[in-house]
């Protein structure tokens, strides 16, 4: 009889599984996204003219994609900026449109090869919720309703937020959401609410004395927001992942605190790689699990063409800027309104999904080897900007141009936070402070106290003049103004800007500047140096950061190497041509030197894309007077033995391509 019950119990539940649809039987474990590391975005932002949604996407499709790319996640497309859901739900609006229920199939060919599946979803801005609910819209500084944005302050998180988001979570056994028009769609709310929780005025620009307050008061406001969603998402469903998009990034540039799972955040644009290198080193130093989605095509910023798609080459370049750092890398593709994938695409998720793995035991899980820290300054952007959150434009400029030109050097580098830096600064044996427009006398006292505790300190700015006069041993003449200035070098340095002038005191002038292309006379300090304990500040009372953000002109980086290499000896010192960005890790005991090719690297809207990136070379490293035995290279599959020369063991390289990763036991 116990026989034949246990029979009828394994047939029943056999034909419950059989019912069950195929995600929710996927015994295969899914990785969460601190494990994971290479990941797929598709998003469609559905709207009320869609006719095909879900028309094309068939397991076949679906199975063949994740097959040729194998990412460990893949983020695909539930709601977008209109505000429509682009599957059919019970609580929000669905498109008109829906042929297939998309996110099903994705759910159960990623669930059988266990794919963790995230969908993109759009929070802050959902034009739909405020047409449907105008007294959820955020309301401007004129009074009027906003007609993208809805308010932090009002029902919608709760209304119809959460609930769309919980839905999903359940009908299809979602890993996660990538909450999209987050702090960068957030703008002062005049609402009814915000006003009477301010309790005063509220200003409406940045003459009002008040203004600050008011922002901070907005910001505060957006916290709460996240957090409150996050809170109801964990407590429903506990396993649910979520990230805000760049929140705890550069445009966020605070200390985290929110209980988001992940920071992740999608760089676009021209030069994108310079924007990947400022944003990976500052996600790298918030704890977090953290990625970054490179935009597969470019947004043609010159013509009106639309999406020029990048090759394989353009992406994989994109990527070891990310990789090298220990974050995860996602593409991002649009399918077609019918969610068909060109077969092209496809093999270039592929391709770049192979090189991404091919690097991936040297690249994840590591640690920075601490060389040359660039300050960043969320107290500037919060006071000075007025703005809630980034895109900051060319107010981090500074950060930029400074991280750009160090790399330049072939010097690794990482980007330090200001509500960071007094834990961390003594790690590093030289810290360059841009040229911020509102350091705070709070850092100013960290890192004249790095200095005195031997620390090299390069100060650059009109501004910061002020704070480190004193400690730089210099008397400041007149106020900062705006002129034309030249550095001498190979050819003169364009260094035009805001300068303060300084008169030498206990300092020693290490360079001048010209007003016109006349070096024989006429100089004023352009750089002075000084002692201060046991160790040094460089201060260079303009905004070379900023000038070399905007040029990457060889003569400004020549002219700040001359400042810098003197005073800095780095672990590794790599001989290599300007394009070679140089990042010094750790994993396991061993030393990882990352050799990153930029050359030929995508800059103008009007070459949008990159399919050749030569070999660049010879490449020399040398790792001073220890032997550090053979040297891996990665993902070459080869050693080298490093001989001495010169007292230093060297080990050189004919060329690199993309990425070339040497591992030594050092």
């Amino acid at each position: 009889m116990a026989m034949q019950s246990l029979a009828l119990t394994r047939r029943r539940f056999s034909a419950f599984l059989a019912a069950l649809p195929a995600f929710a039987q996927s015994a295969q474990r899914r990785l969460k996204r601190s494990e994971s590391y290479f990941g797929l975005h598709f998003d469609l932002h559905p709207n009320e003219k869609d006719t095909v949604l879900g028309r094309d996407v068939t397991p076949e499709l679906v199975g063949a994609l994740l097959d040729a790319a194998k990412p460990d996640f893949v983020q695909y497309d539930s709601k977008g900026h209109p505000g429509w859901l682009g599957w059919p739900s019970q609580v929000g609006p669905s498109a008109p449109g829906i042929v297939k229920d998309s996110l099903a199939i994705w759910r159960q060919e990623t669930a059988r090869r266990g794919v963790a599946l995230y969908t993109h979803f759009s929070g802050v801005w959902d034009s739909q919720a405020v047409a449907r609910h105008p007294e959820w819209a955020r309301v401007r500084p004129d009074g009027k309703p906003e007609p993208n944005q809805t308010s932090t302050f009002g029902p919608y998180v709760d209304q119809l937020m959460i609930p769309e988001l919980r839905e999903s979570a359940t009908k299809y056994s979602l890993d996660g959401v990538w909450v999209d028009g987050e702090c960068w769609a957030t703008n002062p709310d005049y609402c009814a609410e915000a006003l009477r929780l301010f309790g005063k005025p509220a200003p409406k620009s940045g003459n009002d004395p008040l203004w600050n307050e008011w922002l901070e008061f907005q910001r505060e406001q957006f916290r709460r927001y996240v957090r409150h969603y996050v809170d109801e998402l964990h407590r429903t469903h506990p396993n649910f992942q979520v990230a805000s998009n760049w929140l705890y990034s550069t445009m966020v540039p605070e200390e985290p605190t929110l209980p988001v799972d992940f920071l992740s955040g999608d760089y676009l644009g021209n030069a994108s790689i310079s924007t990947a290198r400022l944003e990976s080193r500052y996600m790298g130093q918030t704890g977090k699990p953290w990625d970054l989605m490179a935009w597969g095509f470019q947004q043609a910023q010159s013509n009106a063409i639309g999406h020029v798609h990048k090759p394989a080459m353009q992406l994989k370049q994109e990527a070891s800027v990310v990789l090298a750092q220990s974050g995860g890398f996602q593409i991002y593709y649009v399918p077609t309104r019918a969610g068909y994938f060109e077969e092209a695409h496809v093999k270039t998720m592929a391709e770049v999904g192979r090189y991404c793995r091919s690097v991936q035991q040297v690249s994840q899980s590591t640690e920075t080897v601490p060389q040359i820290g660039v300050v960043f300054s969320k107290e500037t952007l919060y006071h000075t900007a007025n703005k809630l959150f980034g895109g900051w434009g060319k107010a981090s400029d500074p950060a930029r141009g400074w991280l750009d030109l160090l790399l330049g050097c072939q010097w690794s580098a990482d980007v330090l936070p200001d509500w960071k830096l007094a834990r961390v600064a003594a790690r590093y044996p030289l810290i360059v402070l841009p040229e911020w427009a509102a350091t705070g006398q709070a850092v100013a006292d960290t890192l004249i106290e790095y200095a005195r505790n031997g620390g090299k300190l390069v100060v650059a700015g009109a501004k910061n003049a002020v704070l480190f006069a004193a400690a730089a041993g210099v008397k400041l003449t007149g106020e900062p103004a705006e002129s034309a200035q030249y550095v001498a070098g190979t050819v003169l340095g364009n260094v035009k800007g805001l300068w303060q002038d300084v008169e030498p005191d206990a300092a020693k002038v290490l360079a001048e500047r010209y007003p016109v292309y006349d070096t024989r006379s006429g100089g004023k300090p352009a750089a002075v140096s000084a002692a201060v304990g046991k160790g040094e500040i460089v201060l260079v009372p303009g905004p070379i950061g900023t000038v070399y953000a905007a040029t990457h002109a060889a003569a400004v980086r020549e002219f700040a190497k001359s400042l810098i290499a003197p005073r800095f000896e780095p672990l590794v010192k790599v001989s290599a041509p300007p394009t070679v960005e140089v990042v010094l890790r750790r994993k396991g005991g061993r030393l990882l030197v990352h050799l990153l090719n930029g050359t030929n690297m995508q800059l103008a809207g009007d070459f949008a894309t990159v399919d050749f990136v030569p070999p660049v070379g010879p490449v020399k490293l040398s790792f001073g007077k220890s032997n550090p035995g053979a040297v891996a290279l990665v993902p070459e599959g080869r050693s080298v033995q490093p001989m001495l020369v010169n007292g230093s063991w060297t080990v050189e390289l004919a060329s690199i391509g993309v990425h070339t990763v040497a591992s030594a036991a050092k």
